[in-house]
């Protein structure tokens, strides 16, 4: 390994040591620090053998922490992981297998009460409008949220 490969691979590590990040998060860093584009490609591929870089394990970590803290449906998160630069069918296979654990309604009702606290009522047809577009931002299914909407509108 050069010693500007070496380099790149401690200054990857120090990424690393900070949060789970994907492999195009890594190269952009490592560009932005002017490393060589040979250099970074021997970094990265060193640290994926060593498994200290690995896209799945970071499209999990998102994937849960989109779904049990930002509390955010799953087409949302699947935009979110693939915005890192992981590739698509990771990013679903990840939020497939973290969904698996979730009760999608109760996330979307959650959500609802979230953007409701400040006493909205949907009672008026632009306030549902705005509550569903929210909701539609969210990532949600359209299918249920309107269901849920018009369930907590009759109410």
């Amino acid at each position: 390994m050069s010693d500007g490969a070496e380099r790149a691979y401690v200054a990857g590590l120090t990424l690393l040591a900070r949060r789970e990040l994907a492999e195009a998060q890594v190269r952009e860093r490592l560009a932005r620090r002017k490393f060589e584009p040979d250099d970074i490609d021997e970094a990265v591929a060193r640290l994926r053998s060593e498994r200290a870089l690995d896209d799945r394990r970071t499209a999990l970590a998102c994937a849960r922490t989109e779904v049990r803290v930002k509390r955010r449906g799953r087409a949302r998160v699947v935009r979110q992981i693939e915005a890192l630069g992981i590739a698509r069918d990771i990013a679903r296979e990840a939020v497939a297998e973290v969904f698996a654990e979730v009760d999608e309604t109760e996330l979307l009702r959650q959500a609802l009460e979230r953007r409701l606290r400040r006493g909205t009522e949907l009672s008026d047809a632009a306030t549902f409008r705005r509550v569903h577009r929210y909701l539609l931002g969210q990532g949600f299914d359209p299918e249920r949220v309107t269901t849920l909407l018009r369930r907590r509108a009759k109410k």
